[in-house]
């Protein structure tokens, strides 16, 4: 995203490692993550977080859920009244069961918030391949302006008032996408991976809307189009991890192995959470986070699913 954005705006990315700075600033690539793909030239690293933070004009947190509420807390210090703040988070908060944008708001009260989200796999980005994503916020002055500043030859950027729906889109098709990799690593058909997807879908619009989101929202690029990315892709960390469960592996030592996050694994115990404090069944998601955190097997989480009951395709279905 920062590379996106400095095709448009000057653009600072803040690490906290030197040597990634000096290396954006030097080659215009960042190896640790992106092998291979070059950055935009203009783009610039700086590991001083007090002055990227008090000279910008918008604000873009790309970090993990867990480290979220304490970067914003580094943030505060710095950042100027009003500066709208941007997540690219695809997460939920543990404990709290907070988005992204109520952590931001109870750290950083008064600013505008927005969430940029949908079908965009980092390499595809870069590699300036067709894609779209979506601005979330509740001020159509700051989405027309953060669409500007995102919108780059074929990458469109669209927008959306349903700030809650996008980022639960986000979240949750994450722990969709550890089912479908499961269903990979066992070696399952696309009949298959193709009805863990659908129902997938059933399942976390049921529970976005039941938390405030509109249904329309998880029909577009935020809900299905996400889900649908990073269920198929090889390059989503999510789906990589269910394929590793699917093959016999342990989550700890997947996880360990990973030079980034996953953020479905922390997500599916929150989602759980959620599932039973709305009231609103979700077996797949139930099964994953059996995998992940309960000892389960990958063959037992679908074991588990074929032994469910079948009902209505869609409770808004009616004979």
């Amino acid at each position: 995203m920062a590379h996106l954005a400095a095709h448009n705006a000057p653009t600072t990315l803040w690490a906290r490692k030197a040597d990634t700075c000096e290396e954006i600033n030097r080659s215009h690539t960042n190896s640790r993550y992106l092998e291979g793909f070059e950055l935009h030239p203009e783009l610039r690293g700086d590991g001083d977080l007090a002055a990227v933070v008090g000279g910008s004009d918008v604000l873009v947190m790309g970090v993990p859920s867990h480290s979220y509420r304490s970067i914003l807390a580094e943030v505060a210090e710095h950042i100027r009244a009003w500066v709208p703040v941007v997540s690219l988070t695809k997460g939920l908060e543990q404990g709290t069961r907070l988005r992204m944008s109520q952590v931001a708001n109870a750290v950083l009260p008064g600013h505008p918030f927005a969430v940029l989200t949908g079908p965009n796999l980092a390499k595809e980005v870069l590699a300036g391949d067709a894609a779209a994503s979506v601005v979330a916020t509740h001020d159509p002055i700051v989405a027309g302006h953060l669409q500007r500043i995102f919108e780059v030859d074929l990458f469109r950027v669209y927008t959306n008032p349903d700030v809650v729906g996008c980022e639960l889109g986000g979240a949750l098709k994450n722990v969709i996408a550890i089912a479908a990799g499961m269903a990979d690593g066992l070696g399952a058909g696309d009949n298959t991976k193709a009805a863990v997807i659908t129902r997938g879908l059933v399942e976390l619009s049921r529970l976005g809307e039941a938390m405030g989101g509109q249904a329309v929202t998880f029909a577009g690029l935020a809900g299905m189009g996400d889900l649908i990315a990073t269920c198929m892709s090889r390059q989503s960390r999510n789906r990589h991890v269910g394929e590793q469960l699917g093959k016999g592996r342990k989550i700890d030592e997947i996880v360990a192995e990973m030079n980034m996050v996953a953020e479905g694994v922390k997500t599916a115990k929150v989602v759980m959470e959620l599932s039973e404090e709305f009231g609103v069944e979700m077996p797949i998601s139930a099964e994953v986070n059996a995998v992940c955190h309960e000892g389960a097997t990958a063959e037992d989480a679908y074991r588990g699913l074929l032994r469910r009951q079948t009902g209505l395709e869609h409770p808004h279905y009616s004979f």
